[in-house]
């Protein structure tokens, strides 16, 4: 069998599979079309978010046999029409869910404890000690929508500390000794502190707007190390704004390519602030999140780790061996 990798992964996946006994060829910088122009020799490929699946690249795809994703998502393949075709499609959330769970701890703890905000003030010379007084996570109440391998993951990490933690999903019975699962209406009534962690489906883009957010009873600190379109923007920067969002922890963002690769999902020309330090061609929320203190942005690195790049290959390798072997 011949597989296609498109992005680059950890070297131990090439490795295996080839001493598998599959053939292995790499072309990560060929151009969709032509990448798509030669699909049809190949049985299987290998990829992370390059670019989408579609309708039309699998209809090219002649012979293929499985797709290999190496990340947890599969919103960047035309899934039903993949199985339609009798093309398997593996993930890997087993492998990045761990890293995605710390991120997530480390996010929410930086923000009850200001940390980022006092370390550049100490920077700049300023001792504000009052200014910075923190939250204890102890006595809080957690919640979670989504409670998959991410959502399982951060409420394990939580299990340390003297929290109460629910969470809310489409999938009936999946609580667990770390987290009672309730309804919508019963997380938005309780919690203090909401964590995302869905996939993109039409059920979750936009998911969380004013409506949703107004639902809330208390005010609450947000973590989105899920997807950023689940998350209006402009709803978010509202609800910071009139103290209904207490802060917000963005490892993710709206306005990301589908490729995850680079931030802005328009044309790369209207944004030369990359390159020149401007920012007078940014959205106005996103100007927003950059200068607000309670505001922490990572660039869609939480399940990015060094440990997490070794586990995703070996899930996707297992994965095949299993199916294939």
């Amino acid at each position: 069998m011949k597989i296609l990798h498109i992005d680059s992964n950890h070297p131990l996946l090439i490795n295996q599979l080839n001493n598998l006994g599959f053939t292995n060829h790499e072309d990560y910088t060929a151009s969709k079309s032509e990448i798509e122009a030669k699909i049809n020799g190949y049985d299987g490929i290998i990829i992370r978010s390059r670019f989408g699946i579609d309708k039309q690249f699998l209809d090219a795809a002649k012979i293929l046999k499985f797709i290999g994703r190496v990340g947890a998502g599969l919103e960047n393949i035309d899934c039903d029409y993949a199985e339609e075709k009798g093309v398997t499609l593996f993930n890997a959330p087993e492998g990045n869910r761990n890293a995605v769970g710390e991120h997530a701890l480390g996010m929410l703890l930086s923000l009850f404890n200001k940390l980022n905000k006092s370390d550049k003030e100490v920077r700049q010379g300023k001792w504000l000690r009052e200014a910075n007084r923190g939250l204890e996570l102890d006595g809080k109440t957690v919640g979670l929508i989504g409670y998959g391998n991410m959502g399982k993951a951060f409420a394990k990490k939580l299990r340390g500390f003297d929290v109460k933690v629910f969470c809310y999903d489409i999938k009936p019975n999946v609580g667990d000794e770390n987290c009672t699962q309730v309804s919508l209406k019963e997380l938005q009534e309780k919690v203090e502190v909401l964590s995302l962690h869905t996939p993109q489906t039409p059920l979750t883009l936009n998911m969380v707007d004013s409506v949703f957010i107004d639902n809330f009873k208390k005010p609450f600190w947000l973590i989105n190390t899920a997807r950023g379109k689940s998350l209006v923007t402009e709803d978010l920067v509202a609800a910071l704004d009139s103290g209904k969002i207490l802060g917000a922890g963005l490892d993710v963002l709206e306005y990301e390519k589908s490729s995850f690769e680079d931030l802005f999902k328009t044309d790369e020309s209207k944004f030369r602030w990359m390159r020149k330090g401007k920012k007078s061609n940014l959205p106005e929320a996103f100007q927003y999140l950059m200068n607000a203190d309670n505001v922490i942005l990572t660039p869609h690195v939480a399940g990015w780790t060094i440990e997490s790049n070794v586990k995703l290959a070996q899930t996707i390798v297992d994965k095949i061996k299993a199916k294939f072997c």
